[in-house]
């Protein structure tokens, strides 16, 4: 149990290091999205994302951003706000 553990964490950890964002999609300007943003269009990505089949208009996630702290936001709003959460603790207090 212990090996395939470390071998999905090690998986994991080599496909994570290819991750980037290009510069073009930072921006170091005031106006830009930040943390709240992120969390926003997080919390409304099914939305959004059902509107983006149907609108080529409609976005799921802002280009460009401040970087970190909209990605840190974004992942949030999708995992807590957007039911991440709420669906794997329903989960395991049915066992």
């Amino acid at each position: 149990m212990q090996i395939r553990i470390l071998v999905s964490l090690t998986a994991f950890l080599l496909l994570s290091a290819c991750a980037s964002q290009i510069d073009a999609g930072v921006v170091r300007e005031a106006g830009s999205p930040g943390f709240l943003w992120g969390l926003w269009h997080g919390f409304i990505f099914p939305f959004a994302w059902i509107g983006s089949l149907f609108d080529p208009d409609i976005a799921v996630y802002a280009v460009p951003n401040n970087g970190g702290w909209y990605d840190f936001g974004f992942f949030v709003g999708i995992t807590v706000l957007g039911g991440g959460s709420w669906f794997s603790s329903k989960k395991s207090a049915r066992k």
